[in-house]
């Protein structure tokens, strides 16, 4: 685990020091993120006239506006993935019977071509003992 550390971030105007395990490159991330709600918030004529109570209450639900809909979406994405991998488990499955399949057909031509080979040998069998016959009895006549 890392070490806990303090760093100096300036959030609406002010230096403020924050604590955290994240790295420093995380919480300045977080930092800008706020000053960024603020300068939304700053730009609206009615914000700015507004009490600091209720500009602080604002940008509290607006934040949580943010993570709801953050959260939200990964689990929405989430049900995307979980869709993705059980169709993608199902092409595999697919694929895998569909190579077994490929090599029973595979084994059924190879046996099919022995079993050719086999009655293309009878038949030469065949004819070779039929012209024997033939040429045995035209040497009789």
């Amino acid at each position: 685990m890392s070490e806990k550390k303090d760093i100096k971030v300036l959030i609406g105007g002010k230096v403020m020091t924050m604590s955290g395990y994240e790295s420093e490159e995380y919480m300045q991330k977080v930092a800008t993120y706020i000053n960024n709600k603020i300068d939304e918030y700053d730009s609206m004529a009615s914000f700015r006239g507004a009490s600091q109570d209720i500009k602080h209450r604002l940008l509290e639900i607006n934040i949580a506006d943010d993570y709801f809909k953050a959260r939200d979406r990964v689990k929405e994405l989430e049900k995307e993935i979980k869709i993705k991998n059980n169709e993608l488990d199902d092409i595999k499955h697919d694929s895998v019977n569909k190579a077994m399949m490929a090599d029973e057909m595979k084994k059924k031509l190879e046996q099919a071509k022995a079993e050719l080979q086999e009655s293309e040998k009878k038949v030469i069998q065949l004819q070779t003992e039929l012209k024997g016959r033939q040429n045995a009895g035209s040497s009789r006549k």
